[in-house]
């Protein structure tokens, strides 16, 4: 199974680290056996799973059920789970949850913040827990309004200052989102802990996704990510197929059936007859 040792070595051959979402078990084999290196269980299991409006609608419990799905797929890769809004809020309240990720299969935890968190990932990181951190725009306390952050140069040096402040704090990694390529390009050469980005240029060691969005799936696809195929179109024709097929009674056919011999057909067809007033009786009943 990869550990975080085994990510250090990848930023340090500049071998680029791979890093998807994943909610269930069946994706989550998949990802493994395509070489994906850290499997992530968002939070963003709330909207693309659930059918929460936001991600602060995630709950613990919710995130551990889904990472104890995706654990079970996993073989290889490096589970990371999403810590949902609220369950890090204080040093202790932060660490018991970190347990319960790892108890439900997970290799290490993401939180998402940055001055407001280090006192809470230091004290996870320094219990052994390999801590990933998540700085730029943070849909947790960002919303659903997403914008490119260190455009300025008060902004910029914010999250330069925090990006090295997480890794003093004990962050094995640290995913930057929506910053600017060339700030990113610096924040990866400054830090000795690996950077995963998302919409965060070329230059960090490694890329995230949403699996939905590189699948094809949504309707819109962000600027930040890319639709690999339209698995989204195919599902929906695959669906209507099913439903027009049983609509026209040619699903399911006699190929898709058990069969019995005529004999025993015979003897059950008896057996009706004789006992049918008693079945109808007893199901009135």
């Amino acid at each position: 199974m990869i550990t975080v040792d085994d990510l250090y070595r990848k930023k340090e051959n500049q071998e680029k680290i791979t890093m998807l979402t994943a909610y269930d078990y069946p994706t989550a084999v998949l990802e493994d056996k395509a070489g994906v290196d850290i499997i992530l269980i968002g939070d963003s299991v709330g909207t693309n799973v659930l059918g929460y409006k936001d991600v602060t609608e995630v709950t613990m419990d919710d995130m551990v059920h889904h990472i104890k799905a995706v654990a079970r797929g996993s073989e290889n890769s490096f589970v990371l789970g999403d810590m949902p809004y609220g369950s890090f809020k204080t040093q202790e309240i932060a660490l018991n949850n970190a347990r319960r990720f790892m108890d439900a299969g997970a290799s290490g935890i993401k939180m998402e913040g940055e001055e407001d968190v280090i006192d809470q990932m230091e004290y996870v990181a320094s219990s052994g827990i390999p801590v990933c951190a998540h700085i730029g725009y943070t849909p947790q306390t960002d919303g659903n309004n997403a914008s490119a952050q260190g455009k300025d140069i008060g902004r910029a040096i914010e999250l330069l200052t925090i990006a090295e402040r997480t890794k003093k704090a004990g962050a094995h990694m640290i995913v930057l989102e929506l910053i600017p390529e060339r700030l990113a390009k610096e924040i990866t050469s400054i830090l000795s802990i690996p950077t995963i980005g998302i919409g965060a240029g070329r230059f960090c060691d490694g890329q995230v996704q949403v699996i939905y969005d590189i699948l094809g799936i949504p309707e819109r696809i962000y600027k930040h990510a890319k639709a690999y195929d339209n698995i989204g179109e195919k599902y929906k024709n695959v669906i209507s197929s099913f439903v027009n097929e049983v609509k026209a009674l040619q699903f399911p056919t006699k190929d898709n059936s058990a069969e019995i011999s005529d004999d025993l057909y015979n003897d059950i067809c008896q057996w009706i007859q004789k006992n049918s007033p008693n079945l109808s009786m007893a199901h009135q009943k």
